[in-house]
């Protein structure tokens, strides 16, 4: 009897054992997942790959009948594209998979490199930009889902460098071909957010948020050179309540400190679907951010756990 169970504790040794080194040897094999991410992730062709995935998910959406996802974020890891929505949808188009939320929708690179039908100008989700890193993947938020308004709050230095990489990436970034930004009050002559380096075309200046709304609210607006206009009919899933068609307008991006926030009730009334108000400073706001001083940015109620902000990518 005792040299059955001596068996027994043998063999159940030598299971484990095995086990254990099964598990060191994939572990080995296994290519080390990095803990930052690289340039690959970081630099403009890895942009490119997520406008020609949002330019497909467009596409495809106009091309079927259905509304766009809601979507309120991107994760980009250099062999995958995740699309972040806000809630659960039916079904997914080609090449997408969804998980078993249904409210992340996955794309390989490979995938959506491989020929396929011709993409649509993404303008619905032109002011998605890049505002930092979750451990190696490159982290987008379109920032017109923060009805009214998003702020970033924290060292000013630090809030001011994440604000010039926004900007840069909406004038000079692919997926905000279409956008436009405007400074307002104090930061039309702010060199850090209006400098040479970033003289462009579709960047404008007002001396209060009512004067640069008032801009945009009478009617559309096109890009110099009328890059929307190509656009003839694309659909938009606004805030969950319906469908619309967007014609030719340009996404607008208005950047307000938050001392030159007008206080008075409805204020920000004036702000097209699309269009997105970033303020600098401690504000109320539908998504209320913090940039700290070691490079992390807190996104609140969206959950990104941002371990490098778009201001130190660069």
């Amino acid at each position: 009897m005792i040299w059955y169970v001596a068996l027994a504790v043998l063999l159940g040794l030598a299971l484990i054992g095995a086990v254990a080194a099964l598990i060191v040897t994939e572990k080995r094999n296994r290519p080390p997942r990095p803990a930052t991410a690289g340039p690959a992730v970081l630099d403009r062709e890895a942009l490119d790959v997520i406008d020609a995935g949002l330019r497909r998910l467009t596409g495809e959406c106009l091309r079927s009948g259905r509304a766009l996802p809601d979507l309120y974020g991107v994760l980009y890891s250099g062999e995958k594209l995740d699309l972040l929505l806000a809630g659960t949808e039916d079904g997914t188009p080609e090449p997408w998979t969804a998980d078993e939320s249904g409210e992340r929708w996955t794309a390989t690179r490979e995938a959506l490199e491989r020929p396929g039908p011709e993409g649509e100008p993404a303008l619905p989700y032109a002011l998605t930009v890049t505002v930092g890193t979750v451990g190696p993947d490159r982290a987008l938020v379109d920032l017109s889902r923060a009805t009214p308004s998003v702020s970033v709050a924290g060292p000013d230095e630090d809030v001011r460098r994440w604000a010039r990489a926004v900007v840069t990436e909406v004038l000079t970034g692919p997926v905000g071909g279409l956008a436009e930004v405007t400074l307002v009050g104090s930061l039309a002559t702010d060199e850090t957010l209006n400098g040479a380096a970033l003289r462009s075309s579709r960047l404008y200046t007002a001396a209060s948020v009512e004067e640069a709304l008032a801009r945009t609210a009478g009617a559309p607006v096109a890009p110099s050179g009328g890059a929307a206009s190509d656009v003839t009919q694309i659909f938009r899933l606004i805030e969950g309540r319906s469908q619309v068609a967007v014609e030719g307008d340009a996404p607008h991006l208005f950047l307000v400190e938050a001392s030159q926030l007008p206080r008075r009730e409805g204020a920000l009334d004036a702000l097209r679907p699309g269009d997105a108000v970033l303020v600098l400073g401690e504000a109320p706001a539908a998504w209320r951010w913090r940039a700290g001083a070691d490079g992390t940015l807190d996104t609140g109620p969206l959950g990104l756990l941002i371990d490098r902000h778009a201001g130190i990518l660069g």
